[in-house]
């Protein structure tokens, strides 16, 4: 078996749980808080599930990103999509149906998707304490 197709089927073999669980560890290595998943598969056709964090600076928020995208292409798992890296308020990594929300702790407050998305169950949620540089 090639190396890109044996990275293909180990992409495929990581289940959605699985997604998530690496970039909650990936987000909690580079200090992320206030870490929530929601669950939007009974809700909308977007994604089946949401994962926010937050970060106190633009470098964080990069860092986090990169950590996640990095541990989930170990695994042969890409980016369908990559939004908002080089502004870092909110940077968007969409892993069709993961799809990971970073947000600077300010533009968080403003966006309030976990008001938006009310009525979605919470898988996971870790608020954790902002670092403290």
């Amino acid at each position: 078996m090639t190396e890109r197709k044996a990275e293909e089927r180990e992409s495929t073999l990581l289940s959605l749980e699985q997604k998530t669980d690496i970039c909650t560890g990936a987000a909690m290595s580079r200090k992320a808080y206030d870490l929530t998943v929601l669950d939007l598969s009974g809700h909308s056709f977007i994604t089946d599930y949401f994962f926010i964090c937050s970060g106190n600076s633009t470098r964080q928020v990069q860092s986090i990103a990169d950590a996640m995208d990095d541990q989930l292409s170990k695994r042969g798992v890409k980016p369908l999509g990559k939004e908002g890296y080089a502004e870092a308020r909110w940077i968007l990594l969409d892993y069709g149906e993961l799809v990971v929300h970073i947000f600077h702790h300010e533009t968080r407050k403003i966006y309030d998707l976990e008001g938006l998305w009310g009525n979605a169950p919470v898988v996971y949620s870790h608020e954790g304490e902002p670092a403290v540089d």
